[in-house]
């Protein structure tokens, strides 16, 4: 299960672009807390801080617990805004979800044993189809990662949403079709050398017949000249 994360919070007096441009100034990313059927709450956070989080690769599936004054409110990240240019953040939705809700989050996916997969030994590739899962689960039990394994997968065979299995109280929110995750294909090099071998048998296999429709036409030819001259001699 992902970690649970706490940032600490300031309340924030004032709202607006003026105010907003000075918290930033200031090292501090502008955010708010809404949801839960509460007035949304207005807060500022440490930039560094929320950097940190940010390069975990975790963030927005993880359960952040924002701590205002000492007061602590159980989110889930829905959108982090960046500076077109700088890149940095300038602004952080939160959601506030009670412990045992349910709630639909990206969890990536992460495959295992490729050693043990004949496909990938003769030289296949392994074509992701999916990154991630949309998965619904209890707040309180978000999955880091979904673990795949590739044991026994040779060219050709694909990974189906059924042949995962997932945690407890986990599903995936697609229901109405077993969905492709993952193939195991054949390298560019194969399939070319497979496409070479074909058209030069099917070259190999044309051949005869044109050598016999030039014959053909080179015997039809002759006779032709031979009737021209004997009608020449008749005439």
């Amino acid at each position: 299960m992902s970690d649970q994360l706490t940032l600490s919070a300031e309340a924030r007096e004032r709202a607006g672009k003026g105010a907003s441009r000075a918290m930033r100034r200031e090292g501090r990313v502008p955010a708010v807390i809404y949801g839960g059927n509460k007035d949304p709450e207005m807060v500022h956070l440490e930039e560094r801080a929320l950097m940190k989080m940010l390069h975990t690769g975790s963030f927005m599936n993880s359960v952040i617990m924002v701590d205002v004054g000492g007061a602590e409110t159980r989110t889930l990240p829905k959108d982090v805004q960046f500076h077109p240019v700088s890149d940095r953040p300038i602004h952080v939705d939160f959601l506030r979800i009670a412990k045992d809700a349910a709630i639909t989050v990206g969890v990536p996916v992460s495959f295992i044993d490729e050693e043990k997969s004949p496909g990938i030994k003769r030289g296949g590739v392994l074509n992701i189809v999916r990154h991630e899962l949309e998965l619904s689960c209890p707040a309180d039990r978000i999955p880091e990662r979904i673990e795949i394994s590739l044991a026994g997968l040779d060219i050709g065979d694909s990974i189906h949403i059924s042949a995962v299995t997932l945690p407890e109280k986990v599903v995936s929110t697609i229901d109405d079709r077993d969905f492709t995750i993952a193939t195991v294909v054949a390298p560019s090099a194969i399939k070319q050398a497979e496409a070479d071998a074909i058209e030069a048998e099917a070259a190999a296999a044309e051949a005869p017949e044109g050598e016999e429709g030039e014959a053909e036409g080179g015997e039809a030819s002759g006779e032709a000249a031979e009737g021209a001259k004997e009608g020449a001699s008749e005439s």
